[in-house]
Protein backbone atom coordinates (compact mmCIF):
# COMPACT_ATOMS: atom_id res chain seq x y z
CA UNK A 1 0.00 0.00 0.00
CA UNK A 2 1.18 3.57 -0.67
CA UNK A 3 0.12 6.14 1.81
CA UNK A 4 -1.40 8.97 0.40
CA UNK A 5 -0.13 12.17 2.76
CA UNK A 6 -1.65 15.27 2.72
CA UNK A 7 0.41 18.28 4.39
CA UNK A 8 -0.88 21.36 6.32
CA UNK A 9 1.97 23.86 6.15
CA UNK A 10 4.27 23.88 3.35
CA UNK A 11 7.11 26.30 5.14
CA UNK A 12 10.68 25.43 6.07
CA UNK A 13 10.04 22.25 8.17
CA UNK A 14 7.27 21.25 5.79
CA UNK A 15 9.11 21.38 2.78
CA UNK A 16 11.70 19.48 4.86
CA UNK A 17 9.25 16.47 5.54
CA UNK A 18 7.89 16.64 1.75
CA UNK A 19 11.24 16.12 0.11
CA UNK A 20 11.69 13.29 3.07
CA UNK A 21 8.14 11.60 1.85
CA UNK A 22 8.87 11.75 -1.50
CA UNK A 23 12.55 11.37 -1.94
CA UNK A 24 13.72 9.04 1.06
CA UNK A 25 10.95 7.20 2.15
CA UNK A 26 9.43 4.39 0.26
CA UNK A 27 6.03 3.48 0.12
CA UNK A 28 4.28 7.45 0.72
CA UNK A 29 3.03 9.90 -1.52
CA UNK A 30 2.14 13.34 -1.32
CA UNK A 31 -0.92 14.04 -2.72
CA UNK A 32 -2.43 17.53 -1.04
CA UNK A 33 -1.23 20.55 0.39
CA UNK A 34 -2.30 23.56 1.76
CA UNK A 35 -0.99 26.67 3.59
CA UNK A 36 -2.30 30.32 4.40
CA UNK A 37 0.22 31.35 1.64
CA UNK A 38 -1.36 29.97 -1.44
CA UNK A 39 1.59 30.83 -3.82
CA UNK A 40 3.77 28.80 -1.90
CA UNK A 41 1.28 26.03 -1.08
CA UNK A 42 1.07 26.26 -5.37
CA UNK A 43 5.10 26.35 -5.92
CA UNK A 44 5.38 23.18 -3.35
CA UNK A 45 2.93 21.01 -4.79
CA UNK A 46 4.11 21.73 -8.11
CA UNK A 47 7.17 19.88 -7.23
CA UNK A 48 5.86 16.73 -6.13
CA UNK A 49 2.42 16.99 -8.20
CA UNK A 50 0.31 17.36 -5.47
CA UNK A 51 -3.29 18.99 -5.24
CA UNK A 52 -3.54 22.76 -3.78
CA UNK A 53 -6.60 22.67 -1.28
CA UNK A 54 -7.96 25.92 0.30
CA UNK A 55 -7.52 24.57 3.85
CA UNK A 56 -6.81 22.04 6.33
CA UNK A 57 -10.37 20.91 7.22
CA UNK A 58 -10.90 20.08 3.20
CA UNK A 59 -7.30 18.39 3.47
CA UNK A 60 -8.20 16.33 6.18
CA UNK A 61 -11.40 15.35 4.90
CA UNK A 62 -10.37 14.52 1.21
CA UNK A 63 -10.71 11.24 -0.25
CA UNK A 64 -7.31 11.60 -1.71
CA UNK A 65 -5.24 11.85 2.02
CA UNK A 66 -5.13 8.35 4.31
CA UNK A 67 -3.21 9.91 6.49
CA UNK A 68 -2.42 13.97 7.77
CA UNK A 69 1.14 16.14 8.11
CA UNK A 70 0.72 19.15 10.73
CA UNK A 71 3.98 21.55 9.91
CA UNK A 72 1.82 24.77 10.19
CA UNK A 73 2.21 27.43 12.83
CA UNK A 74 1.95 26.13 16.01
CA UNK A 75 -1.61 27.76 17.43
CA UNK A 76 -3.17 26.18 14.96
CA UNK A 77 -1.74 22.56 15.63
CA UNK A 78 -4.64 21.40 18.11
CA UNK A 79 -7.57 22.46 15.07
CA UNK A 80 -5.99 20.53 12.45
CA UNK A 81 -5.01 17.42 14.92
CA UNK A 82 -8.74 17.63 16.03
CA UNK A 83 -10.55 17.30 12.38
CA UNK A 84 -7.85 14.25 11.90
CA UNK A 85 -9.15 12.35 14.95
CA UNK A 86 -13.12 13.10 13.92
CA UNK A 87 -11.73 11.91 10.51
CA UNK A 88 -10.24 8.83 12.01
CA UNK A 89 -7.23 9.29 10.22
CA UNK A 90 -3.45 9.48 11.39
CA UNK A 91 -2.17 12.35 12.02
CA UNK A 92 1.73 13.05 12.27
CA UNK A 93 2.34 16.50 14.23
CA UNK A 94 5.37 18.52 14.58
CA UNK A 95 5.92 19.83 18.14
CA UNK A 96 4.15 21.65 20.05
CA UNK A 97 1.05 19.50 19.78
CA UNK A 98 -1.05 22.64 20.99
CA UNK A 99 0.47 25.55 22.47
CA UNK A 100 -1.78 25.30 25.94
CA UNK A 101 -2.04 22.27 28.20
CA UNK A 102 -5.73 22.57 27.85
CA UNK A 103 -5.95 21.76 24.04
CA UNK A 104 -3.48 19.09 24.31
CA UNK A 105 -6.07 17.66 26.58
CA UNK A 106 -8.80 18.27 24.00
CA UNK A 107 -6.73 16.29 21.91
CA UNK A 108 -5.86 12.96 24.18
CA UNK A 109 -9.81 12.54 24.79
CA UNK A 110 -10.66 12.88 21.30
CA UNK A 111 -8.01 10.05 20.19
CA UNK A 112 -9.20 8.43 23.64
CA UNK A 113 -12.71 8.64 22.58
CA UNK A 114 -12.22 7.41 18.93
CA UNK A 115 -10.52 4.05 21.04
CA UNK A 116 -7.08 3.94 19.00
CA UNK A 117 -4.11 5.64 18.46
CA UNK A 118 -4.36 8.23 15.55
CA UNK A 119 -1.63 11.10 16.57
CA UNK A 120 2.11 10.82 16.61
CA UNK A 121 3.88 13.93 17.71
CA UNK A 122 7.82 14.96 16.07
CA UNK A 123 9.80 14.49 18.64
CA UNK A 124 12.76 13.12 16.39
CA UNK A 125 15.56 12.38 19.11
CA UNK A 126 13.87 9.01 20.23
CA UNK A 127 14.65 7.86 16.64
CA UNK A 128 18.44 9.03 16.75
CA UNK A 129 20.52 6.05 16.63
CA UNK A 130 22.67 7.34 20.06
CA UNK A 131 19.81 7.94 21.98
CA UNK A 132 18.49 4.78 21.32
CA UNK A 133 21.31 2.93 22.30
CA UNK A 134 21.54 5.24 25.34
CA UNK A 135 18.13 3.55 25.72
CA UNK A 136 19.05 0.40 25.49
CA UNK A 137 22.27 0.16 27.91
CA UNK A 138 19.38 1.97 30.67
CA UNK A 139 16.88 -0.71 30.14
CA UNK A 140 19.53 -3.52 30.26
CA UNK A 141 20.38 -2.31 34.22
CA UNK A 142 23.64 -2.90 34.19
CA UNK A 143 24.39 0.94 35.14
CA UNK A 144 21.72 0.61 38.37
CA UNK A 145 19.26 3.31 39.13
CA UNK A 146 19.75 6.58 36.88
CA UNK A 147 20.86 9.43 39.83
CA UNK A 148 21.55 12.38 37.59
CA UNK A 149 21.57 13.50 34.15
CA UNK A 150 23.78 16.34 32.52
CA UNK A 151 22.79 17.61 29.30
CA UNK A 152 23.33 20.31 27.11
CA UNK A 153 21.90 22.16 24.28
CA UNK A 154 23.93 24.93 21.82
CA UNK A 155 23.27 26.50 19.17
CA UNK A 156 25.72 29.27 17.05
CA UNK A 157 22.97 31.50 17.08
CA UNK A 158 19.27 32.52 17.04
CA UNK A 159 17.23 35.04 14.61
CA UNK A 160 15.73 38.37 16.78
CA UNK A 161 12.51 36.80 16.64
CA UNK A 162 13.68 34.32 19.41
CA UNK A 163 12.55 34.92 22.67
CA UNK A 164 13.24 33.98 26.06
CA UNK A 165 10.43 31.65 26.98
CA UNK A 166 11.24 29.78 23.33
CA UNK A 167 14.38 28.22 25.39
CA UNK A 168 11.91 26.24 27.44
CA UNK A 169 9.30 26.28 24.37
CA UNK A 170 11.02 25.27 21.20
CA UNK A 171 14.68 24.31 22.21
CA UNK A 172 14.62 22.74 25.87
CA UNK A 173 11.37 20.60 24.86
CA UNK A 174 13.14 17.65 22.69
CA UNK A 175 15.40 16.96 26.09
CA UNK A 176 12.28 17.15 28.38
CA UNK A 177 10.60 14.50 25.73
CA UNK A 178 14.00 11.99 25.14
CA UNK A 179 14.76 12.71 28.57
CA UNK A 180 11.26 11.19 29.74
CA UNK A 181 11.25 8.51 27.59
CA UNK A 182 15.48 7.77 28.49
CA UNK A 183 14.29 7.10 31.91
CA UNK A 184 10.70 5.96 31.85
CA UNK A 185 10.22 8.21 34.41
CA UNK A 186 7.95 11.65 34.66
CA UNK A 187 9.33 14.67 35.21
CA UNK A 188 7.40 16.79 38.84
CA UNK A 189 9.35 20.09 38.25
CA UNK A 190 10.93 22.23 36.36
CA UNK A 191 13.56 25.53 37.94
CA UNK A 192 15.58 27.81 35.64
CA UNK A 193 18.33 30.22 36.60
CA UNK A 194 20.19 32.44 34.55
CA UNK A 195 23.95 32.68 34.77
CA UNK A 196 26.08 35.58 33.38
CA UNK A 197 24.50 36.84 30.07
CA UNK A 198 26.23 36.54 26.77
CA UNK A 199 27.20 39.32 25.09
CA UNK A 200 26.55 37.66 21.69
CA UNK A 201 22.65 37.95 22.35
CA UNK A 202 19.67 40.43 21.38
CA UNK A 203 19.08 42.26 24.13
CA UNK A 204 15.93 40.97 25.01
CA UNK A 205 17.13 37.34 25.67
CA UNK A 206 17.78 35.68 28.58
CA UNK A 207 20.83 33.82 27.18
CA UNK A 208 21.58 30.92 27.98
CA UNK A 209 19.67 29.49 30.92
CA UNK A 210 20.47 26.55 32.84
CA UNK A 211 17.47 23.97 33.89
CA UNK A 212 16.64 22.00 36.62
CA UNK A 213 14.28 19.15 36.61
CA UNK A 214 13.72 16.31 39.31
CA UNK A 215 11.71 13.18 38.39
CA UNK A 216 9.19 10.89 40.49
CA UNK A 217 11.90 8.86 41.41
CA UNK A 218 14.28 11.03 42.50
CA UNK A 219 16.74 11.89 39.26
CA UNK A 220 17.83 15.09 38.72
CA UNK A 221 18.80 16.70 35.87
CA UNK A 222 20.45 19.97 34.63
CA UNK A 223 20.51 21.26 30.94
CA UNK A 224 21.94 23.95 29.71
CA UNK A 225 20.05 25.73 26.83
CA UNK A 226 23.24 28.30 25.32
CA UNK A 227 21.17 29.24 21.61
CA UNK A 228 24.12 31.80 21.36
CA UNK A 229 27.51 30.03 21.86
CA UNK A 230 29.32 30.59 18.45
CA UNK A 231 30.79 27.34 17.55
CA UNK A 232 28.39 25.44 16.33
CA UNK A 233 25.09 23.05 17.14
CA UNK A 234 25.85 20.70 20.03
CA UNK A 235 23.76 18.28 21.83
CA UNK A 236 24.93 16.63 24.87
CA UNK A 237 23.56 13.95 27.53
CA UNK A 238 24.98 11.81 30.08
CA UNK A 239 22.83 9.66 32.26
CA UNK A 240 25.15 8.92 35.91
CA UNK A 241 23.79 5.79 37.50
CA UNK A 242 24.91 3.78 40.78
CA UNK A 243 26.99 1.74 38.73
CA UNK A 244 28.33 3.60 35.45
CA UNK A 245 27.25 6.22 33.19
CA UNK A 246 26.27 6.43 29.58
CA UNK A 247 27.13 9.66 27.29
CA UNK A 248 25.41 10.39 24.06
CA UNK A 249 28.24 10.09 21.32
CA UNK A 250 29.00 13.19 18.62
CA UNK A 251 27.44 12.18 15.32
CA UNK A 252 30.49 10.39 13.73
CA UNK A 253 33.06 12.72 11.76
CA UNK A 254 36.66 12.70 10.84
CA UNK A 255 39.71 13.67 12.68
CA UNK A 256 41.87 16.44 10.32
CA UNK A 257 45.38 17.25 11.58
CA UNK A 258 47.08 20.37 10.01
CA UNK A 259 50.01 22.84 11.53
CA UNK A 260 47.22 25.29 11.33
CA UNK A 261 44.47 23.83 13.36
CA UNK A 262 46.49 21.24 14.74
CA UNK A 263 44.23 17.79 15.52
CA UNK A 264 40.41 19.09 14.95
CA UNK A 265 36.68 17.42 14.37
CA UNK A 266 34.17 19.88 13.03
CA UNK A 267 31.32 21.13 14.73
CA UNK A 268 27.87 20.73 12.93
CA UNK A 269 26.09 23.67 12.35
CA UNK A 270 22.34 22.80 11.60
CA UNK A 271 19.93 21.02 13.37
CA UNK A 272 18.58 19.66 10.63
CA UNK A 273 22.00 17.82 9.52
CA UNK A 274 22.34 16.91 13.26
CA UNK A 275 19.38 15.01 13.12
CA UNK A 276 18.97 13.76 9.09
CA UNK A 277 19.32 9.97 10.18
CA UNK A 278 16.50 10.32 13.38
CA UNK A 279 14.09 12.19 10.73
CA UNK A 280 13.86 9.81 8.09
CA UNK A 281 13.53 6.94 10.64
CA UNK A 282 11.01 8.59 12.19
CA UNK A 283 8.69 8.81 8.89
CA UNK A 284 9.83 5.25 7.95
CA UNK A 285 8.36 4.47 11.33
CA UNK A 286 5.41 5.98 11.21
CA UNK A 287 4.57 5.58 7.35
CA UNK A 288 5.11 1.52 8.12
CA UNK A 289 2.62 1.83 10.88
CA UNK A 290 0.07 3.62 8.97
CA UNK A 291 0.51 1.23 5.52
CA UNK A 292 -0.60 -2.13 8.10
CA UNK A 293 -2.98 -0.09 10.16
CA UNK A 294 -0.71 -0.81 13.53
CA UNK A 295 -1.17 1.96 16.38
CA UNK A 296 1.80 4.64 15.71
CA UNK A 297 4.83 3.67 17.86
CA UNK A 298 6.36 6.84 18.28
CA UNK A 299 5.38 9.94 20.76
CA UNK A 300 1.51 9.76 21.71
CA UNK A 301 -0.50 12.41 22.60
CA UNK A 302 0.18 12.13 25.93
CA UNK A 303 4.04 12.40 25.50
CA UNK A 304 2.73 15.93 24.34
CA UNK A 305 0.56 17.19 26.70
CA UNK A 306 3.38 16.33 29.37
CA UNK A 307 6.37 18.31 27.21
CA UNK A 308 3.39 21.07 27.22
CA UNK A 309 2.72 20.92 30.51
CA UNK A 310 6.76 20.90 31.44
CA UNK A 311 7.72 23.47 29.16
CA UNK A 312 5.13 26.10 30.74
CA UNK A 313 6.79 25.09 34.50
CA UNK A 314 10.04 26.32 33.47
CA UNK A 315 8.84 29.23 31.61
CA UNK A 316 6.85 29.89 34.40
CA UNK A 317 9.94 29.40 36.65
CA UNK A 318 12.28 31.82 34.26
CA UNK A 319 9.20 34.46 34.44
CA UNK A 320 9.47 34.13 38.89
CA UNK A 321 13.21 34.69 39.20
CA UNK A 322 14.01 31.04 39.45
CA UNK A 323 11.12 29.55 41.97
CA UNK A 324 11.09 25.56 41.71
CA UNK A 325 7.12 25.17 40.00
CA UNK A 326 5.83 21.84 39.56
CA UNK A 327 4.53 20.21 36.66
CA UNK A 328 0.97 19.84 37.40
CA UNK A 329 0.06 17.27 35.15
CA UNK A 330 -3.35 14.91 35.24
CA UNK A 331 -3.07 11.15 36.06
CA UNK A 332 -1.90 9.25 32.79
CA UNK A 333 -4.61 7.27 31.68
CA UNK A 334 -4.18 3.31 30.91
CA UNK A 335 -4.95 4.02 27.49
CA UNK A 336 -1.24 5.34 26.95
CA UNK A 337 0.13 3.18 29.46
CA UNK A 338 -0.76 4.73 32.70
CA UNK A 339 -2.32 3.09 35.92
CA UNK A 340 -5.84 1.69 35.38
Amino acid sequence: MTVRVGVIGTGMIGQDHIRRLTEVVTGATVTAVTDLDAARAAEVAATVGAAVLPDGAELVNSPDVDAVLVTSWGPTHAEHVLNAIAAGKPVFCEKPLATTAEDCLRIVEAERAHGSRLVQVGFMRRFDPGYRQMKEVLAAGTLGAPLMVHCAHRNPTVPDAYHSAMAAQDTAVHEIDVLRWLLDDEIVSAQVVTPRATSKRFAHLKDPQIMIFETVSGVRIDLEVFVNCQYGYDIQCEVVGEDGLVRLPDPAAVNVRTAAAGHATAVMQDWKVRFAEAFDTEFREWIASVATGAEPTGPSAWDGYAATVITDAAVHSLESDGTVVSADMKPRPAFYGGAA
